[in-house]
């Protein structure tokens, strides 16, 4: 069974998730936005998807894009999740995982790392 939460609380989850990235990695995260919408229109299920160019992929035609984005998907997330407790540790899960993308790191080395 789905979880059921408000969601300003799982968007409080979201900013506390993004809180525990390192200083030092926050700092040099670069031209991207995160938002909370409910579900991927075509993947229903996805937790969710950093949409952008990565840090290690950027050359100087880089210049003036527009913000890369890390999406997390609310509904799927608690859909996904049997407790808060679940909620949370998934959260912050997601949220990493998405970060690490931007720093250019691919699912076969979070997956190595735990944080597939």
């Amino acid at each position: 069974m789905a979880v059921r939460m408000d969601p300003g609380r799982f968007d409080e989850l979201v900013s506390h998730a993004l809180d525990l990235i390192p200083q030092e990695l926050a700092a040099a995260m670069d031209n991207v936005v995160v938002l909370v919408a409910e579900r991927h229109p075509e993947e229903p299920d996805l937790l969710g998807l950093y949409d952008g160019v990565a840090l290690t992929e950027r050359d100087s035609s880089y210049a003036g894009a527009l913000p890369d984005t890390i999406t997390i998907y609310r509904e799927a997330l608690l859909d996904a999740c049997h407790s808060d407790a679940e909620v949370v540790e998934q959260v912050m899960i997601t949220v990493i995982h998405e970060v690490a993308h931007h720093f250019g790191i691919d699912d076969d080395r979070l997956e190595e790392l735990g944080w597939a």
